[in-house]
């Protein structure tokens, strides 16, 4: 389960590493909420039609299920076990 406040946690911690690599921030995330699984990619790499579970300047974040034996997109907070962090090209904006 991935409690709402985490959300604003995460995004705080993108938003202060905006200009790390995206390894650096990866490492960064998961050494200060260990427990959590954390993949970083490019927003413009996830589904149109996936509504994101928060967001801000910065980044979108996205629902991790592992319940199976691979991992998935979920729209589902109770399910989730992880965050994909997509971050925005803020060159576009």
């Amino acid at each position: 389960m991935i409690e709402n406040a985490l959300l604003g946690r995460v995004m705080d911690q993108v938003a202060e590493r905006a200009d790390r690599p995206e390894d650096e921030l990866l490492t960064d995330l998961r050494a200060r909420f260990p427990g959590v699984h954390f993949s970083v990619c490019s927003d413009d790499d996830m589904p149109a039609r996936l509504t994101p579970a928060a967001g801000n300047d910065f980044c979108r974040l996205y629902y991790v299920e592992s319940a199976g034996h691979c991992l998935q997109l979920t729209g589902d907070a109770d399910a989730a076990s992880g965050l994909v962090v997509a971050l925005i090209d803020r060159n576009e904006s």
